[in-house]
Parts: structure tokens; C-alpha cells; sequence
């Protein structure tokens, strides 16, 4: 009997190259699931087993505000992400789930908006923190100061000076959701076509702004709290939205606690008033904790910088120098783990060159 070549089996199953691709822009995430914009429409989508598989960390997997590239399925209906493209700016903060690592909330985008309202959500410390992670992302930050109409009577003018101060190289707006006042100025912000992204504590207004720029209720809004200003997170999604004025809105979940993910130069622009003041020190490595001849300090003791603030920024200094010491200390350990697994193979390869002789 005379046998045939066997023929190749032609399956129905498509490889990757052979998938066509397209370029999506992700609009929202939740828990792992994602919406895109390819052609027009927003489908639902998934991320690819292979891009799950390959992922190293949070960073690798998509974010809203995303271009990547999808493959479309069940007639169109549903999207498949295959690979994120390379981004232009990326919002981190700390994770919360006690590994340290970052957690990203927008990618690609021109500005940050720091939403804070003007009554009792009003925290200096808490705008400076998120200030770092702003200028960290390679956006420009923008402060919002909201709910100007429920400000204290007599406190509107020190609270915007305070902000300004706090904020030096940001633009600082000051607006009421409630009667429009101050809302051309945040259009103008995202004339363009700009892409920005809220960031700010529940209660903050963020939702509230969101819908007067949408002219329609997009966002739910929730009630505030009358003893502390709080709100309910209304917002549980990250969900991008495209404006009447052109420009987009990435709106995240209200954040009471903001963890710096350090990246950049950002506690140095964010604080660079006090960086100009210690150009005048006696000593060059002057840590403004009390050396002689300190200009930081002098500058406290003439009023013209807050001694919180100097508070502050020893508080975040030495957070995100823990940071950077635990991300050391994580890949040091990673690395005497592979050394270590490197040394017991390389052992087992000369036993069984041993046991192979008869040694």
C-alpha cells in the first residue's frame, strides 16, 4: 500500500498577521473591561490573551485615552486589543492595594484639571500632592477651583491666593457650576480639540462641571455631605467624553487619598518657589530643617512662604524617596532571584555532565 502525502489542515481560525487591525481610541474601563472608537462607534472590548499574558505590570494593559490596535469580531459588534500604542503622557498614582506599584488613570493627555471645591473640600496639601503627579504625567495641570458660590463670605480672595501660591506655573481658575460663572475660561482650556482628564476628591464637583460642559446630564452627581463637604463616588468608571467646545474630558472616581507615584521632576516644578529660595542658602545641600543661614526659613519667618507648605514638601519628598527606595529594593531582590535560579541551573547541568561521564 502505497501511502499519500498528508495534506496541510486549513483551519477557519486566522493568525494574528493575518487579522486585519485597526486603530481604536479606548474611551472607558472598568474592572478589566473596555469601550472603544473605531470608525465612528463604540464597541465593547476585550483585551487579547497574549497582550494579558505578556503584561509585566498595570502600565502594559490599556488606559482611556489609549490609541491601540483592535481586531473586530461577531460582525463588527465586538473589539478585540491586541497592543497599546506608545503613549505621549501618562497619569500615575500609587496603587492602593499595598504592592506599590503605579496605577495609571489617563494616557494622552494635554491637561490635567484639579478639581477642588471652594467649601469644605477645599485642602491646599491634598492640591500640592496631586500638583506633583500632574507635572509628573508631561500634561500641563490646570486648577479648578469650584463651587464658587458656596465659598465663606471674605474667604474667596485669601483661598485663591493660597491656591496660587500653591500652584506656581499652573493656571488657577475659579468657577460656579451652579451659575456658569467662569465656565468660558475652562472651554477656552480645551478649545482645540484638547484632551484633558478631572482629577479630584468626591465632593469636589467634578461630575457637576462635566455635565455643563456636555449640556446634558452625562455624569451622575450625587449629594454632599453637610458636616465635611464629602460626596458619594458617583463616578466609578474611567470614561472619556467628547464635548460640544471640541474638546475631550477623561472624568476618573473621586480620590480622597492620592499616593505619588514618582516619575519625573515633578516635586521640583510643582515646588520650585522653594527651589528658587534655596538658591540663596549658605550651604549648597542646605535640607531646610533648621541649618544656619537657611533662605527657606528666613522666607517663613518674613511670612512670605507658608510654613505648611515647607511641611509639605519634606512630606512628599521623603514619601517618595520610601517610593524609590522599595522600587530599588524590589528589583535588587528580583535580581538575586535570577541569579540565584541562573547558579542552581548552571549546577545542574555540570551534575548531569558528571552523571553522564559516570563521575
Amino acid at each position: 500500500m502505497v501511502c499519500g502525502r498528508r495534506r496541510p489542515h486549513r483551519g477557519n481560525k486566522k493568525t494574528m498577521t493575518e487579522q486585519k487591525l485597526s486603530v481604536a481610541l479606548v474611551t472607558s474601563e472598568q474592572r478589566g473591561m473596555f469601550t472603544v472608537l473605531v470608525d465612528g462607534r463604540e464597541l465593547p472590548a476585550t483585551a487579547a490573551g497574549k497582550l494579558v499574558g505578556e503584561a509585566a505590570s498595570r502600565l502594559d494593559f490599556p488606559v482611556v485615552g489609549d490609541d491601540a490596535e483592535v481586531s473586530l469580531h461577531d460582525g463588527g459588534l465586538k473589539a478585540v486589543i491586541h497592543r497599546v500604542l506608545p503613549r505621549r503622557t501618562i497619569l500615575l498614582r500609587k496603587g492602593l492595594d499595598g504592592s506599590g506599584e503605579a496605577q495609571p488613570l489617563a494616557a494622552n493627555i494635554d491637561k490635567v484639571f484639579i478639581v477642588m471645591g471652594l467649601d469644605g473640600n477645599y485642602n491646599i496639601a491634598r492640591l500640592e500632592r496631586v500638583l506633583v503627579a500632574a507635572w509628573d504625567s508631561g500634561a500641563l495641570p490646570v486648577v479648578v477651583l469650584t463651587k464658587k458660590d458656596l465659598c465663606p463670605a471674605g474667604e474667596l480672595e485669601a483661598r485663591l491666593a493660597a491656591a496660587v501660591l500653591a500652584a506656581p506655573g499652573a493656571r488657577v481658575l475659579c468657577l460656579s457650576s451652579l451659575t456658569g460663572d467662569g465656565l468660558p475660561e475652562v472651554e477656552a482650556e480645551l478649545a482645540g480639540g484638547a484632551r484633558c482628564c478631572f482629577v479630584g476628591s468626591s465632593g469636589a464637583g467634578k461630575s457637576t462641571l462635566l455635565n455643563r460642559l456636555a449640556r446634558r446630564e452625562a455624569a451622575q452627581t450625587g449629594a454632599v455631605r453637610e458636616d465635611d463637604a464629602r460626596g458619594r463616588h458617583t463616578t466609578t468608571s474611567r470614561q472619556l467624553y467628547l464635548l460640544p467646545c471640541g474638546g475631550q474630558v477623561i472624568d476618573t472616581p473621586g480620590i480622597r487619598e492620592f499616593g505619588v507615584e514618582y516619575s519625573g521632576e515633578g516635586l521640583a516644578v510643582s515646588f520650585k518657589d522653594i527651589g528658587v529660595l534655596a538658591e540663596g542658602c549658605r550651604f549648597a545641600d542646605c535640607l531646610h530643617t533648621g541649618e544656619p543661614g537657611c533662605a527657606v526659613a528666613a522666607a517663613i519667618e518674613a511670612g512670605t512662604l507658608p510654613a505648611e507648605r515647607l511641611e509639605n514638601y519634606h512630606k512628599l519628598r521623603r514619601e517618595i524617596e520610601r517610593q524609590e527606595l522599595r522600587t530599588d529594593l524590589k528589583k535588587r531582590l528580583e535580581a538575586k532571584r535570577k541569579q540565584k535560579s541562573f547558579g542552581r541551573m548552571v549546577r545542574n547541568i555540570d551534575e548531569e555532565k558528571r552523571r553522564l561521564r559516570g563521575g
